[in-house]
C-alpha cells in the first residue's frame, strides 16, 4: 500500500492571520498563490501515478477540496471521501485576535500535542480521530486501490505519522509542517512503513528519538501505534 500525503496549497489563513478573525477556519479560501501551487503539485502527482487508479481521501475544509479540484487527477481518482476525522485541528472561537495570540503562546510554552485550545482540540484529539481513520483504512475493501492520496493540513499529516511510525510525542513536536501543497509518501514494503523524505526539525528530539529509528521501527496500520 501506497499514500501519499498532501498539505493543502496556500489559503487566506496562511497570509493573515487576521481572516480567522472574520471567516470560519473551515471557510478559507485559497489564495492567488495557493491556486497556482495546486496545479503545480497536479502536474507532478499525475507524472508520479502515471495512470493509476487511486482512492482520494479528504479534508472537508474548503482550502483542501479547493486543492484537490486543483490537482485535476480526473478519472484516476476511482473513489474521493470526504472525512472529517482529516480536518484540521479545531482552534474554537477565533474572533478576537487578542486572545488568539494568547492561546498561541501558551500552546507553544505547554506543547502542541496535550495543550487543549478553549472550545476546541489539543494535539492529542486529533491524534484519536486519526488513529481511528487509520483503523478503517487497514479494513478496507478487497478491490480498495492500492495508491490512496491523502489531502489534508500540516498538523494532522505529521500525526497521522506519528501514529503511523509510532514517533513519540517529543519527536512530533520537533517537527516542522510541510509547506503548502508539499506531499511525502509512505509506502508499506514487507510489512513495515516507509518514508521517502524525513519531515524538517527546528530542534533535536528532547527524548533523543529521531526519524530515521522511527523509519526503522515502523509499525504496520494492523499493528496501531
Amino acid at each position: 500500500m501506497r499514500i501519499i500525503l498532501l498539505r493543502h496549497a496556500e489559503s487566506l489563513g496562511n497570509v493573515d492571520e487576521l481572516a480567522y478573525t472574520r471567516i470560519p477556519d473551515h471557510a478559507l479560501p485559497l489564495t492567488d498563490t495557493g491556486r497556482e501551487q495546486a496545479r503545480a503539485a497536479g502536474a507532478g502527482l499525475k507524472e508520479l501515478l502515471n495512470g493509476e487508479q487511486v482512492a482520494v481521501y479528504v479534508s472537508p475544509y474548503l482550502r483542501t477540496r479547493e486543492t484537490l479540484k486543483l490537482l485535476d487527477l480526473g478519472s484516476m481518482s476511482e473513489r474521493v471521501v470526504p472525512e472529517p476525522r482529516l480536518r484540521e485541528q479545531d482552534w474554537g472561537n477565533l474572533q478576537d485576535p487578542l486572545d488568539q495570540e494568547i492561546q498561541k503562546r501558551r500552546r507553544h510554552d505547554f506543547g502542541h500535542f496535550f495543550y487543549r485550545l478553549p472550545f476546541g482540540e489539543s494535539g492529542a484529539d486529533v491524534d484519536d480521530r486519526v488513529a481511528g481513520f487509520l483503523s478503517d483504512l487497514k479494513h478496507r475493501r478487497r478491490d480498495h486501490p492500492h495508491t490512496v492520496v491523502i489531502v489534508s493540513h500540516g498538523l494532522t499529516l505529521r500525526l497521522l505519522c506519528r501514529r503511523m511510525f509510532g514517533w513519540s510525542v517529543d519527536l512530533f513536536e520537533s517537527l516542522s509542517n510541510m509547506e503548502t501543497c508539499e506531499y511525502r509518501i509512505v509506502e508499506q514494503v514487507d510489512g513495515e512503513w516507509t518514508l521517502d523524505q524525513p519531515f524538517r526539525q527546528w530542534r533535536d528530539s528532547p527524548d533523543g528519538e529521531t526519524q530515521g529509528k522511527s523509519v526503522a521501527r515502523s509499525v504496520s496500520v494492523e499493528g496501531g501505534g
